[in-house]
């Protein structure tokens, strides 16, 4: 998961296409799924979760990005759960997940 604040006169979608950009050299535009008042590790904080779909080739800042993978749901699961994986993102995951349209069973 990418993160970073937003800047003073810029939206959620424009801060959250400037991060993708600078992290992983992407142009696309992300889309609002959801804010929440996230309780943080520090303090209280609105998050803003976006998502997008990446049809170029990502281009990780190593500056930025300790470590990429392209992972299956399965994967992404277990590495949230049993990684040292920030707490805030988990929440954030652990609501994407909640809030997903699930498929109608047949």
């Amino acid at each position: 998961m990418l993160g970073g604040a937003v800047e003073v006169g810029e939206s959620y979608e424009e801060a959250a296409a400037r991060e993708l950009a600078e992290e992983l050299g992407v142009r696309a535009p992300p889309r609002l799924v959801f804010r929440f008042r996230c309780a943080g590790a520090i303090s209280p904080y609105w998050l803003g979760l976006h998502e997008v779909v990446v049809a170029e080739p990502i281009k990780p800042d190593p500056e930025e990005i300790a470590w990429h993978d392209w992972l299956t749901e399965p994967e992404l699961v277990e590495l949230v759960r049993h990684e040292a994986f920030v707490p805030d993102a988990r929440e954030a995951f652990d609501r994407y997940v909640a809030a997903r349209p699930r498929p109608e069973p047949r």
